[in-house]
């Protein structure tokens, strides 16, 4: 049983998004406050309260059915609504009535009971509040905060009046109207407040990802620049010459041939630069990438602390290390849902160890996709080893050890 469970966490809980995981806390809170009231000030004192006579039990138990059927049209509709909220979703223009009409259902049975005296004043004040809330979450959503204010006030001034004809007294009416209140500011506050953190959490998580892709596309502009600064020219000159000698060719003269001679020498060098182009595009400079890699993730939010220096290096040390550096700093970023993340550079006689752990692991990082596949490949090359996985709750971490000096492991 409890296998099963931690795989659930894995296949769903652990792929969400830090964003997906407070929205469902946020949502799963709403359903069990509406449950919450309508039980404690709606079910318990109604049972206790209600008057042992064939009519106030009747009323009593279709008004419990009335609160039951509210708490599931708001568990139904809350998510809706949530959507429309954060601008994902538009909300049909009639979704709400059934809302509406069971609260005026319910507040006719709660003024019934009160004008035949079915059941103590207590239980019939605290069942207003819990009738109020199911919709209000659902409103308090939907409506402008200044409209839901207004509506609530004239609501609260109805429901005065009314429960006022059944009992004239001061103090019930006030309490009537401070239940009407703490029900509609209650129900605006806990819907607003968490609606209004997802957008803003939702909103930085629009912003990460825009980041992280603004990032690729900055590195595609550098190579496309350097690429066209380096066979522009030489392109640009490999197409005069081959014109020059074609003309020459056609009148038979011998400079034809120093003219090709000269197009096949600068096409193998331009060959040669844009390997070169290529070849410092691959290679990653170690301290560039570990600096790099701080400002990213402290930029998206993410605590980094490095530890190390990568001076001294051999060149493809550092290239093979760097590749790793960005490749885990692209995981933590796009797969994680980290909140820190630390990179450590140990150099002894024989070995230079990497290692970058974060927390927040989620699915696609700690399985390991082809990311992690291709550095295997390009350590393995220069006698090196990678190894990935959890180690301890949600932890994830990536170790990479390759020798000193690559120059003796390949001789």
């Amino acid at each position: 049983m409890f296998g099963r469970i931690r795989g659930w966490q894995r296949r769903h809980w652990g792929e969400r998004s830090k964003a997906e995981r407070v929205e469902f806390q946020t949502v799963v809170t709403w359903y069990a406050t509406t449950w919450f009231f309508s039980l404690c000030w709606l079910a318990l004192p109604l049972v206790g309260g209600l008057e042992r006579r064939p009519a106030p039990l009747t009323a009593g138990c279709v008004l419990l059915v009335t609160g039951c059927l509210q708490c599931a049209e708001a568990t139904r509709r809350t998510r809706p609504v949530l959507d429309h909220y954060l601008g994902r979703a538009e909300l049909p223009p009639a979704a709400l009535r059934p809302a509406a009409v069971l609260l005026a259902v319910a507040l006719a049975l709660t003024l019934a009971l009160a004008a035949i005296d079915g059941a103590e004043p207590v239980a019939v004040r605290l069942a207003i509040g819990a009738e109020l809330l199911p919709p209000g979450v659902l409103y308090g959503l939907t409506l402008p905060t200044p409209v839901f204010l207004r509506g609530s006030a004239v609501l609260a001034v109805v429901l005065m009046a009314a429960f006022g004809w059944t009992d004239p007294e001061p103090g019930p009416i006030a309490m009537i109207g401070a239940l009407a209140a703490f029900g509609a500011l209650f129900s605006l506050l806990a819907c607003r407040c968490g609606a209004w953190t997802l957008s803003v959490l939702w909103e930085a998580e629009r912003a990460r990802e825009v980041e992280a892709r603004l990032a690729v596309a900055e590195e595609r502009l550098r190579f496309g620049r350097d690429l066209h600064d380096v066979m522009g020219r030489n392109l640009a000159v490999i197409a005069l010459k081959s014109e020059l000698a074609v003309h020459l060719a056609r009148r038979g003269r011998p400079e034809a041939v120093d003219q090709m001679i000269e197009v096949q020498r600068i096409a193998q060098e331009s060959q040669r630069e844009v390997r070169a182009v290529v070849r410092g595009y691959r290679e990653a400079d170690l301290g560039a990438e570990l600096a790099g890699a701080q400002g990213v993730l402290d930029a998206a939010g993410i605590r980094c602390e490095v530890r190390g220096q990568a001076g001294g290096l051999d060149g493809e040390v550092q290239s093979a290390l760097g590749w790793v550096v960005r490749e885990a700093t692209t995981n933590v970023l796009r797969h994680g849902d980290a909140a820190r993340c630390d990179i450590a550079l140990d150099v002894d006689d024989r070995r230079v160890v990497l290692t970058v752990q974060n927390d927040g692991a989620a699915g696609p990082a700690a399985r390991g996709g082809s990311g992690l596949a291709g550095l295997r490949e390009r350590l393995s090359a220069v006698g090196g080893t990678l190894e990935a996985g959890h180690v301890g709750g949600d932890t994830f971490r990536v170790t990479a050890e390759v020798p000193l000096s690559v120059r003796e492991i390949m001789a």
